[in-house]
């Protein structure tokens, strides 16, 4: 669709710019008045866009083995800094669970195994950063939609809000600990998976290890890392900033739809 193609274009092409000038990461993109203005005003033309225009099981574009990108940087952090993470990446995640609990009739804590032994999901797709930067990936998870819709959502539940191992500000309130949030239309879609491996093999550290989510439509900083915990929420409210994302809570829009 052209008004996809020209909002990755606008993205990219300014976070670039803006790079030219200096900047050094997503801290560096949340500070500036001027992306937060792209971003507030492409927010709204592709949330629009993406839900009046565009069915909603329509998928990002999806490539070949070819077209696999020989390096993928890893985004935001690269290891999360607590004693409780470095035990479980030593036993290589045997005693880490995935808790899905909030607005469900039956809350869960699954293991890596148990999410294995679930339906699967591959796909080649696109990660974009909004710092300017692209790469391609194979990523292999569970569709998060049929796993939400096994713990039996509540009426009033709307979105699923995810909570991460990692902790980029030092803060008493947790406030600095990173999580996302998506609205359940988004949850359903065919290519939102919780993805365990990367390329073929499971997940590094950086990547994410050992679970992190893959929302194809959606820029990166939406693709959270280290996932702890699903929370199942009929709103923002307690949320910290109250915004539904450690960076949207700073200033990056919360829709981030390309």
């Amino acid at each position: 669709m052209t008004f996809s193609i020209t909002r990755r274009r606008l993205l990219v092409g300014s976070a670039a710019s803006l790079g030219a000038i200096g900047l050094t990461g997503c801290d560096d993109v949340a500070q500036n008045s001027n992306v937060q203005n792209v971003l507030e005003m492409a927010e709204k033309l592709t949330m629009r866009g993406q839900r009046l225009l565009v069915s909603k099981d329509k998928l990002a574009r999806e490539f070949s083995e070819a077209d696999i990108s020989p390096m993928f940087k890893a985004n935001g952090s690269t290891a999360p800094d607590s004693e409780d993470y470095a035990r479980m990446t030593e036993n290589g995640f045997a005693d880490w669970r995935l808790k899905i609990d909030g607005l469900v009739e039956r809350p869960v804590a699954l293991s890596l195994a148990d999410l294995k032994t679930l339906p699967s999901r591959t796909q080649i797709t696109r990660h974009d950063c909004v710092e300017g930067w692209s790469a391609i990936g194979k990523w292999t998870g569970t569709p998060l939609g049929a796993l939400l819709q096994s713990t039996g959502l509540k009426p009033t539940a709307r979105y699923a809000v995810f909570h991460c191992a990692d902790q980029l500000e030092q803060t008493m309130d947790g406030s600095g600990t990173y999580y996302e949030s998506i609205d359940l239309i988004d949850a359903f879609h065919p290519q939102t998976i919780l993805a365990y491996q990367m390329n073929g093999k499971d997940l590094e550290v950086a990547h994410g290890a050992p679970l992190r989510l893959r929302v194809e439509r959606h820029l990166g900083y939406k693709h959270a890392k280290y996932l702890m915990r699903i929370e199942i929420k009929d709103s923002f409210a307690g949320l910290w900033g109250g915004k539904g994302g450690f960076w949207e809570d700073r200033g990056y829009e919360w829709y981030a739809g390309i």
